[in-house]
């Protein structure tokens, strides 16, 4: 089993394309199926299904694949170890975030990291919280960043940024109420928007609502929306008032566009977490990044 075998399978995993692992890996395509008809030789089993357009994993190479990625990450932590580490990290971060961290976070974070370490290169994948868990415990991914901690033993949270949800209105007369914290009587006459399941944010509110015997069904919810940015706008166009992010909406509250409130007896402050998988090993280029994380205080929002 050679390393070029195990790069050409994980690249064509990540393409679902021999071309595209060809051109990723300035190979050809001959070559690339050659590496994994030789990788399937060795270890008796059929890899990938080469029968649609899409190539896809079969069962055995589902099982393989997080054997691969596991070796790969080994030797380059091997190979890591053995350099200065500052002038050798470079390469490629693979990023699946929640909503929040991805669209108002990871833009400061990526120009402080890269500013230390200017060889490396990111790709960002928006996911909720929920769906970057499940990905990693399937063996998908051995990282990701999320706004909200799901259970497992296999799992350890690294929390770096403290986050605040705080209820937004539009800016108009009708909500001119005399006090920045309010009684949350006011949430049962008025229409709610409201994050799509698999959302750390809504995940926060309903445990906090659950705490206070109120249930979803109690409140006039008109939309479950994906987007916070759709939420923003429905919130401008007064189609109704939604818990956000405070960083989410920090243009808009400069703007005059939406104003926001606290609720009285609801406490929705809550961490953003570098969640990866304890088994698994953190290519180097990873463990830099989650290095950094873990000393990143996000000053820029204060």
């Amino acid at each position: 089993m050679e390393f070029n075998q195990l790069e050409s399978f994980l690249s064509v995993v990540k393409h679902k394309s021999f071309s595209k692992a060809a051109k990723e890996m300035y190979l050809t395509q001959p070559t690339v199926s050659n590496n994994i008809q030789n990788l399937e030789r060795e270890l008796k089993s059929i890899l990938l299904d080469r029968k649609s357009k899409t190539v896809t994993l079969t069962d055995a190479g589902k099982e393989f694949y997080t054997y691969a990625l596991e070796l790969i990450n080994t030797r380059d932590k091997a190979k890591f170890v053995l350099m200065e580490k500052s002038d050798s990290i470079e390469g490629e971060i693979n990023i699946n975030a929640s909503s929040i961290p991805e669209q108002y976070l990871l833009p400061y974070i990526i120009k402080g990291f890269t500013k230390k370490y200017p060889l490396v290169t990111f790709i960002v994948t928006h996911k909720n919280s929920k769906d970057v868990v499940d990905d990693i415990l399937k063996g998908k991914n051995n990282f990701g960043i999320v706004g909200a901690k799901y259970a497992s033993e296999v799992l350890e949270y690294i929390d770096f940024y403290q986050d605040e949800l705080v209820l937004a209105v539009p800016n108009n007369e009708n909500y001119n109420w005399l006090s920045e914290t309010v009684n949350i009587e006011c949430l049962f006459s008025d229409k709610l928007i409201f994050r799509k399941k698999g959302s750390g944010t809504r995940l926060l509110v309903e445990k906090r609502f659950f705490d206070l015997g109120i249930h979803l069904d109690d409140l006039n919810i008109t939309s479950f929306i994906d987007s916070n940015e759709m939420i923003k706008k429905m919130i401008e166009l007064e189609l109704g008032i939604s818990f956000i992010s405070k960083i989410a909406i920090k243009n808009e509250i400069d703007l005059g566009l939406i104003k926001t409130y606290k609720i009285k007896d609801l406490e929705l402050k809550r961490n953003f977490y570098f969640v990866h998988h304890k088994h698994r090993t953190l290519s180097p280029v990873v463990e830099a990044f989650r290095d950094f994380l873990i000393n990143w205080k996000g000053t820029q929002f204060e």
